[in-house]
């Protein structure tokens, strides 16, 4: 934040009982959970629109976010102000390479006309989805089959960010330099991706985990990738994904999850396998 921006959010009112408010409902509306120690946090990252908004209390922005029937608009800004864009190309790529290798040439097999289709949410700018094109491109995937990749985050800066398709060297921390200069060319400060690559993303969409009807325009993907935002969500908001998991996939499924996050306390139909030296997720048919 900016020193301005500080000093208004010092004099929000932050001891009333408005900022607990606020975090109950980002936690219904987006799943995300503050524990007290974190309020400072959020403050921090909603003071710029309770100030942009012309209000002088988080209250009021909580009645806009509440009860205003044109508030769609606020929390995709809401949304933004909470992302947090930690992400690189080929990260974790042990659970890419077991789906890449096992489990997409085995759905292949067993349906060789129907497509393989695999979502990635949260995608952040894109860093995931593409690692996961490159990677089903290098073991030849996209000429065995109908292989669909879709990626979607909560933030619409996120998603315009990856549709750019443009990186910063950061970005590249774990990725092999040939495929760097496979699938990458250098622009201004950093790099673009080529468009063969961008290509092989079908979509890129704003989708909410914890919005029912953004979950019924899911693309009822065989593969999931949801890494690294269970660490952030409540139990009963994982339980809530779950859910609308298990039932817009098909059987089997298969669900990778982030390597800090773990869903053996959380009641769910995925179940922990060992695949190709990665753990995954799968749910199977009932028996």
């Amino acid at each position: 934040m900016s020193a301005q921006v500080a000093s208004q959010s010092d004099s929000l009112g932050l001891s009333s009982s408005a900022l607990p408010l606020l975090r109950d409902l980002i936690h219904e509306r987006l799943g995300v959970l503050y524990d007290p120690a974190r309020h400072e946090t959020l403050a921090d990252r909603l003071a710029p629109l309770v100030i942009e908004r012309g209000f002088d209390s988080y209250l009021d922005y909580y009645y806009l976010l509440k009860y205003d029937a044109a508030a769609a608009g606020e929390w995709l800004r809401v949304a933004d102000a909470l992302a947090v864009p930690e992400t690189y190309f080929w990260r974790e790529i042990d659970q890419v390479q077991a789906i890449v290798h096992h489990v997409i040439p085995e759905l292949l097999r067993r349906h060789p006309y129907a497509p393989v289709r695999i979502w990635s949410v949260p995608c952040a700018s894109g860093e995931e989805p593409l690692t996961i094109a490159m990677a089903a491109e290098e073991a030849g995937l996209f000429e065995r089959g109908i292989v669909e990749i879709h990626g979607s985050d909560a933030s619409p800066a996120a998603i315009e960010r990856a549709r750019a398709g443009r990186y910063r060297e950061r970005s590249f921390r774990s990725l092999p330099a040939p495929l760097k200069e496979k699938y990458f060319t250098a622009a201004d400060e950093g790099w673009t991706a080529r468009a063969a690559l961008c290509h092989r993303i079908r979509s890129w969409t704003v989708v909410n985990l914890l919005s029912d009807a953004d979950m019924a325009l899911s693309p009822r993907p065989a593969v999931t990738f949801c890494r690294n935002v269970f660490i952030y969500f409540s139990p009963s908001a994982i339980q809530r994904v779950l859910a609308q998991f298990e039932a817009r996939t098909p059987e089997p499924a298969y669900l990778c999850v982030g390597a800090s996050e773990s869903l053996l306390r959380v009641a769910t139909r995925f179940e922990l396998e060992d695949i190709g030296g990665a753990f995954v997720y799968v749910k199977k048919g009932c028996v």
